[in-house]
């Protein structure tokens, strides 16, 4: 039934309670009389590593990854997984490699490290761009599956929806970065508890369809009894879902791009660890990292239990619309199967891993635009409590903005899977930018706009190329030209500074001390943990 009953009510307005309660307790207990802006806007020194690792993933996860990722599961199986399963090792790399770089050279945004390390064009240039991508494209996409997902579970209307997310996000985000940091951990907290409930629910009904009872790890078994094709991590040519998941490119070539962008190269990601410490961070990182090996339990094994239970005749009128099958109704359909209370549990959860991730996006572009363009370009003058007082009409303007964009996106099929690649088309080229301004010092500020203006262009040729050509270039699968896509571009700046450069501006040099690479010895131990799970998890079900 598609509505929300009083004890579902009463678990959502409790959670609500909870995490406004807890987020004025934290602004109040931690509030300075001089709020500087690198308070507001990173909490400087003030997330403890716990706290850190709970809003990366807060951030990270959201409605994508209910309805989305158990569509997906439904559709392709465990290899979906790799989103996350991967995240967790290149969480690693972005600590021990990239992190204490940011730190060492007192970086708080990415625009400002290209303009420490290139020149104020290119960070304006990119700081422009960020902006509309994270207004237009991250916030509305976040908006309008949230809001659709909600309205479809709950009965309330889509447009209401949109305003409530946008109403409570900006609640959150008003108080800070300390406050998101720190009531993304009951965020977390609520949204694997609900998740977890979930899946419950699948593996149970599982279990009593085959005449278990409820035994869950019987449902576990007759998952692989069931749909042993759905339990392949590594696809091969001509397999249907090759071109979404290409061979062994999810686990060297443009999954590890898509990665490495993501979450080292990534405002509103990476903005959760810079007001920290090293040591702090790094624990925070790892933390991440471990939760990231428990999404695909509650995101994607609810819909392998689907598809194996809709192959045996039930969910056939939920999963279809207008006689077409529709994998991402899996996981509303099993949502509202749940008893009164714990439907309100998962419906919390849903709702918490929506606003934690428009509450992290809308703090990253008050970060940029305060610091990057209204400090630098409108008021160089700008006195700290001034620039936070910009950086909170930002977030709200911004939230407005996104919600009145978003009935838009109503039109749109795919949506997800149409943003994912969009957000592709610029990726490699900033994790290339950014790699460079890392670990070669005589890369060029020309050399980069040369590939934050190639990168675009790069990636339409290569996704319409067969069309244009009518089939004679072959279709490339996403995950391969992502990698074409930032080998090109670095090899282009590559070039273009070394022979297109002279008389150009000179490349400015960031302290990277050799030392900072050295990691402590749990967090050594931490890290082949995690490698070692991952090692058994693709081994197991390669």
């Amino acid at each position: 039934m598609n509505r929300l009953q009083t004890a579902d009510l009463i678990v959502f307005v409790l959670y609500f309670l909870i995490v406004a309660s807890y987020g004025i307790y934290i602004y109040r207990k931690k509030k300075s009389t001089n709020t500087s802006s690198q308070e507001f806007f990173l909490a400087e020194g003030s997330l403890t590593w716990w706290a850190i690792g709970a809003s990366l993933i807060a951030s990270n996860i959201s409605a994508e990854h209910f309805i989305g990722m158990s569509g997906s599961g439904f559709a392709i199986g465990l290899a979906i997984s790799t989103y996350e399963w991967m995240s967790a090792g290149t969480l690693i790399l972005v600590a021990v490699f990239i992190i204490p770089v940011y730190l060492k050279n007192k970086i708080y945004t990415m625009p400002q490290f290209l303009s420490v390390r290139y020149s104020d064009s290119v960070s304006t240039v990119m700081a422009i761009f960020w902006l509309l991508v994270y207004v237009l494209v991250n916030l509305t996409s976040i908006l309008y599956l949230g809001s659709l997902a909600i309205s479809e579970i709950s009965g309330l209307s889509f447009i209401f929806c949109i305003a409530a997310l946008t109403f409570f996000s900006i609640i959150v985000t008003l108080g800070g970065m300390k406050v998101i940091g720190y009531t993304d951990v009951i965020q977390v907290i609520v949204l694997i508890a609900g998740g977890l409930v979930t899946t419950y629910l699948a593996l149970t009904l599982l279990s009593n369809k085959f005449g278990y009872g409820e035994d869950i790890w019987k449902a576990l078994s007759v998952l692989k009894q069931q749909a042993p094709d759905h339990f392949h991590m590594i696809f091969s040519k001509g397999d249907p879902y090759y071109p979404e998941l290409p061979g062994l490119s999810v686990l060297f070539g443009g999954m590890l791009v898509n990665n490495l962008a993501y979450w080292g190269c990534n405002q509103y990601i990476v903005q959760r660890a810079l007001g920290a410490d090293l040591a702090t961070a790094r624990k925070g990182i790892l933390f991440a990292a471990f939760l990231k090996l428990l999404i695909p339990i509650i995101a994607v094994l609810p819909g392998i239990a689907m598809y194996v239970m809709h192959q045996h005749g039930m969910f056939q009128q939920e999963m279809m619309v207008n006689g077409v099958l529709k994998p991402d109704h899996a996981y509303p359909s099993l949502m509202n199967l749940l008893p009164a209370g714990l439907k309100g549990v998962a419906f919390a959860a849903l709702t918490a891993a929506i606003v934690a991730s428009l509450a992290g996006k809308a703090n990253s572009i008050a970060t940029i635009y305060s610091l990057d363009i209204h400090k630098k370009y409108i008021n160089p003058q700008s006195p700290e409590q001034a620039l936070v007082k910009t950086g909170r009409w930002a977030v709200i303007v911004s939230m407005a903005v996104a919600a009145l964009v978003t009935p838009a996106l109503r039109s749109l099929d795919q949506t997800y899977q149409f943003i994912q690649e969009y957000v592709g088309f610029v990726s490699p080229g900033v994790l290339a930018i950014f790699l460079l301004g890392f670990y070669w010092k005589k890369t060029t500020a020309r050399a980069a706009m040369a590939g934050a203006l190639l990168t675009i262009p790069l990636s339409v040729v290569l996704k319409f190329l067969p069309v244009w050509t009518n089939g004679m270039f072959p279709t490339i699968p996403f995950l391969d030209r992502m990698t074409i896509t930032f080998v090109t571009v670095a090899l282009t700046m590559v070039i273009v500074s070394k022979y297109f450069s002279k008389g150009g501006t000179q490349p400015h040099s960031l302290m990277v001390d050799p030392n900072q690479f050295s990691i402590s010895r749990g967090f050594l131990v931490g890290s082949i943990l995690i490698f070692g799970i991952l090692a058994a998890l693709y081994t197991v079900f390669w």
